[in-house]
């Protein structure tokens, strides 16, 4: 999943349930400007080549999102779709994360979203496919990604052929998909250094009418890539009282096979917290999370990964890398935690 608001909102009762479609590749890479929210997501842990490797973790974000009050004017300074991006870097061993935000209208060549494959620009950044190779380009404040990542698997639909349930009325769902274990190259820049670096990768495109249910004030999610070739999707949507209101994820093998979550196989349950000096937000930063393929501990890297995006999507949140152990403690997996909704409840 990934983080988006700000968009203006649609009555409750305007979206209907999506109906089931067949993915069709590369074109459902691209944009969906008629549905109102829509993001690009990658996450991923990188090495430097170095003979002493130091360890970094990286996200990267485009979003999309249909402004419906200008969808019938006929100015082309109207502004109908809003581009947004946010950028990351986790630095291990000098404990800092770096992060940076753009927003602009789409539209006089200063950002846009391509509906044949995924071509995303917002000025300086970009994100663009080309066959199986995916290319990234944010330059940034204080910090840099200039990263390829070349696909070893399948794509793999979440959901039901791609059409992932995100709560307990039909109309809260999405289309989905993910691209788990990417081989990834290219440099981070961090301060005046660049640094060359490989690792692996996770892309998660998933396009929605309405996501949230009035009573979710935010969600838990996991996306872990296993050391074997696995691939780990987990979520939860929360109510207010941090009770779970709908979850789901899916299970995929190294050698291909899947398995996709039915509501209530999934549980996460909070271990450690960490207060953020910034919002004042409480953070679990270390999970339990039952999943039909085992029990895991989720553990953060660094316990400070809060992104502050007031400027761009107008939310607080935390996502960052994490290590994944497995119930008898071997770190099996690693990857990203995302938590949305503990700063302020998330309005999409």
């Amino acid at each position: 999943m990934g983080i988006a608001a700000g968009a203006a909102a649609l009555p409750h009762d305007a979206a209907h349930a999506l109906p089931a479609k067949a993915l069709v590749f590369p074109r459902d890479r691209g944009a969906h400007p008629d549905f109102r929210t829509e993001w690009w997501y990658i996450t991923g842990e990188a090495f430097t080549t170095e003979a002493v490797p130091r360890r970094f973790g990286f996200q990267l974000t485009f979003f999309r999102s249909r402004v419906d009050a200008t969808q019938g004017m006929g100015s082309a300074f109207a502004a109908k779709q809003l581009v947004f991006a946010h950028a990351a870097i986790t630095d291990v061993q000098g404990k800092k994360l770096w992060h940076d935000q753009r927003i602009a209208r789409e539209g006089f060549d200063i950002a846009s979203t391509g509906q044949q494959d995924m071509a995303i620009r917002l000025r300086d950044w970009s994100l663009t496919a080309d066959g199986k190779r995916y290319t990234a380009e944010l330059p940034a404040t204080g910090f840099g990604l200039s990263l390829q990542f070349d696909e070893t698997q399948a794509v793999l639909l979440q959901g039901r052929q791609g059409l992932s349930r995100k709560g307990p009325e039909e109309k809260q769902a999405s289309y989905y998909y993910s691209q788990p274990q990417l081989a990834t190259s290219g440099t981070l820049t961090v301060g005046n250094q660049k640094l060359a670096v490989k690792g692996v990768a996770w892309l998660d495109h998933e396009w929605s009418e309405e996501l949230l249910h009035p009573e979710a004030t935010g969600w838990d999610w996991i996306g872990m890539n296993y050391y074997d070739g696995s691939a780990l999707t987990a979520f939860r949507l929360r109510r207010k009282d941090g009770s779970t209101l709908w979850d789901g994820g899916s299970f995929r093998t190294g050698n291909g096979l899947l398995y996709t979550a039915s509501r209530g196989e999934n549980e996460f349950r909070p271990q450690r917290s960490w207060k953020s000096p910034l919002s004042q937000a409480i953070y679990p930063v270390e999970w339990i999370v039952r999943t039909p393929a085992d029990f895991y501990t989720v553990k953060a890297v660094i316990d400070n990964q809060e992104m502050d995006s007031r400027n761009s999507t107008g939310a607080i949140y935390w996502e960052g890398l994490s290590d994944m152990y497995d119930s008898n403690g071997k770190k099996v997996a690693r990857g990203y935690l995302e938590m949305t909704g503990y700063a302020q409840p998330l309005r999409m």
